[in-house]
């Protein structure tokens, strides 16, 4: 037993073999799972079908101010034809009357129009940079999802081994007991620490569970999805064009900045709505029987001249709620490029801080390892109790968690200098 106790601290345990249903659960690489994410999730869904609703409002908008043409009929039966008495009586409105019209209007001069038109090509180009924004953030979040079960699986690969660690204890213990060596309370010490073990190993699977499926849910897959291996996730861009690379690829930059450009449309082109609209319409007219004021066939052209005079304040009070949009647009870009900087400048330094980190954490970990190696050794000699073993079994545990916790917090750090910089995705 000793010389398995030792082996299994100098080579670390395996974690057990998977039940049946990890065996079977289906496993993805993150570049699968952002691509399945961007192609199935409910949030990219939506957003591309608002592209198609804006692409529908642009329509809508521009109708008016192309041709229209429609058609008209009417029959009319009356209870007897209208006679004119005289020397001559004659039929002037007969008691079946047929008419049709069809009637081609054509917009000349709509300024208003034109500039609806216009603006709603500029909202397609802000849904558009919206839905890419939109696409970022479901990247991110896939991202973050995947690194979290690669995470837990490296929390169960340290719980498992401490737990392995402390039944060789237990064994050990229990072994020197049953031999006459040793005593009940190192075997009661032993024992209770395998035990907290076990249940942090239960517990670390259960979080790995919920990993899993949260995984799945926004990848839009109806199981829990399995990660492939620890992802590589490519470098950053160095800290002086950083700042630069934000401001030109982050799609929720690029986003606001349609939004403020439309804004500014929208204000300049209120004075459109004082001028004046003239449509031209052209009707063709089919009247049977012809009657005293229409022949048989017929047309007719108009010009319509709207020249609007007073409104009661509508056109200046539109004037300065686009006013206020455009500054609050504006005021939000402002904003948020504010905040892509200071992102930037965090990532940079967040990254930076958490290698070092990293590095003490191995460090700590390596030699949390040696001092339970050594402990072990001089309780088997019979040089100390087991409370040395214990308690460096403990720290040997806590060490190589926050190791683990470290790593995950690279890993996040590297994401988080790509979304801040706009390499991701």
């Amino acid at each position: 037993m000793p010389s398995a106790l030792v082996a299994l601290l100098l080579l670390g345990a395996t974690p057990a073999n998977p039940s049946p249903a990890e065996a079977t659960l289906a496993r993805i690489s993150l570049e699968e799972a952002v691509r399945r994410a961007l192609a199935k999730n409910v949030a990219s869904e939506v957003a591309r079908l608002e592209i198609r609703r804006a692409e529908g409002l642009l329509s809508e908008a521009r109708a008016p101010s192309l041709p229209t043409l429609s058609g008209a009929g009417t029959y009319t039966r009356l209870d007897s034809d209208r006679i004119l008495q005289g020397d001559t009586p004659r039929v002037i409105l007969s008691q079946n009357q047929l008419n049709a019209t069809g009637t081609l209007t054509v917009p000349l001069l709509v300024p208003q129009r034109w500039a609806q038109w216009s603006h709603g090509a500029d909202n397609l180009d802000v849904t558009r940079a919206s839905e890419a924004d939109i696409r970022r953030q479901t990247a991110i979040t896939t991202a973050r999802s995947y690194l979290s079960v690669v995470a837990q699986k490296r929390v169960i690969d340290a719980t498992v081994r401490a737990r392995d660690t402390a039944r060789a204890h237990y064994e050990f213990a229990r072994t020197r007991r049953e031999g006459g060596v040793g005593n009940r309370v190192d075997e009661v010490r032993a024992e209770q620490e395998l035990a907290t073990d076990e249940s942090q190993v239960e517990n670390a699977y259960a979080s790995l569970t919920r990993a899993r499926e949260a995984l799945g849910a926004i990848v839009g897959s109806d199981a829990p999805l399995d990660t492939v291996d620890d992802p590589v996730l490519p470098e950053g861009p160095p800290a002086p064009t950083g700042m630069l690379d934000a401001e030109a690829l982050r799609q929720d930059v690029q986003a606001a900045k349609a939004r403020a450009a439309a804004a500014d449309h929208v204000a300049r082109d209120s004075w459109l709505d004082y001028l004046p609209q003239l449509l031209g319409t052209a009707q063709g007219i089919y009247q049977h029987p012809p009657s005293l004021t229409l022949p048989l066939r017929s047309w007719q052209l108009q010009l319509l001249l709207t020249v609007p005079i007073y409104d009661g304040g509508v056109r200046s009070g539109q004037a300065k709620e686009r006013d206020a949009l455009a500054g609050e647009a504006h005021s939000q870009l402002d904003g948020l490029l504010r905040q892509a900087r200071s992102d930037v400048r965090v990532s940079y330094e967040a990254l930076q801080r958490a290698d070092a980190a990293l590095a003490q954490a191995h460090r700590a970990a390596q030699r949390a390892a040696e001092a339970l190696q050594l402990a072990t050794r001089a309780y088997q000699a019979g040089a100390t109790s087991n409370l040395e073993v214990i308690d460096a079994e403990r720290r040997a545990r806590d060490a190589e968690n926050v190791a683990v916790v470290a790593e995950d917090t690279v890993r996040q750090a590297r994401l988080d200098l790509l979304a801040a910089t706009g390499h991701f995705p």
